[in-house]
């Protein structure tokens, strides 16, 4: 498989015109909310915070780098124009008490080495009240998660969750349980993406219209939907 593929899909990602358009759909959503100053955490390529910041939304990029010698701010190599603040720390962000009206996990939770204790650290850099908003939460019962295992079995170069040390899979109970339980009150808990939206290419780009109706309309099928690729919830931070 290319090596465009090998990375955990970042940059099949950003040449995926379906994947492109979850992105926009986020930005739409924080947009619509202005939430205040927004964190991206585990900001990634950049992608999204660039779409939030053409959306005239303030937003400070994060992500985490192991075996970086100290903590720096650099600008992010697929958008230069993204300074992110860069970090080998795992937990501990650099910012002060308060600092956000919202963050954003978006293909992050999932990763992180201790989510119990990250979620306390974004509790203390949101201001009382504040929104975290997490998408692309791997949702257990997935139907593409359990073909990607398998395909990996048999010597696919392919990404699956838990792969990687710390990969975890969530459902709906699991997923609200793990905010409930840092004081976070959920707002919003549904599941989404009923079709593989990483398609690079020209075919893909021209098809985007109907992958999305399709990929939407699916994952509100009663019982259909139990198998959809994601966990995504909106919680608000304890005042």
């Amino acid at each position: 498989m290319p090596s465009l593929f090998r990375s955990r899909g970042v940059y099949v990602n950003l040449a995926s015109a379906p994947q492109m358009l979850e992105y926009e759909r986020i930005a739409d959503r924080l947009a619509a909310d202005r939430p205040g100053p927004i964190l991206d955490w585990g900001c990634g390529a950049g992608q999204v915070t660039s779409l939030l910041r053409e959306r005239g939304l303030e937003v400070t990029a994060f992500d985490y780098r192991p075996g970086l010698e100290a903590p720096t701010v650099a600008p992010l190599e697929n958008y230069p124009d993204v300074h992110a603040h860069l970090s080998s720390e795992p937990v501990t962000l650099p910012f002060a008490d308060d600092a956000f009206g919202a963050v954003l996990s978006c293909g992050v939770l999932e990763h992180v080495q201790d989510p119990e204790l990250s979620l306390e650290e974004l509790k203390r850099v949101l201001r009382p009240g504040g929104t975290i908003y997490v998408y692309k939460l791997p949702n257990r019962h997935s139907y593409l998660e359990a073909i990607a295992r398998l395909m990996a079995r048999f010597g696919g170069d392919i990404y699956w969750h838990g792969k990687h040390p710390y990969d975890v899979l969530y459902d709906e109970g699991s997923a609200a349980a793990l905010l409930e339980r840092h004081g976070y009150g959920v707002r919003d808990l549904h599941l989404a993406n009923m079709l593989p939206l990483t398609l690079p290419g020209p075919l893909a780009r021209r098809l985007t219209p109907v992958i999305w109706r399709l990929n939407e309309g699916l994952a509100h099928v009663p019982g259909l939907r139990r198998l959809a690729t994601n966990v995504e919830l909106v919680a608000i931070a304890p005042a």
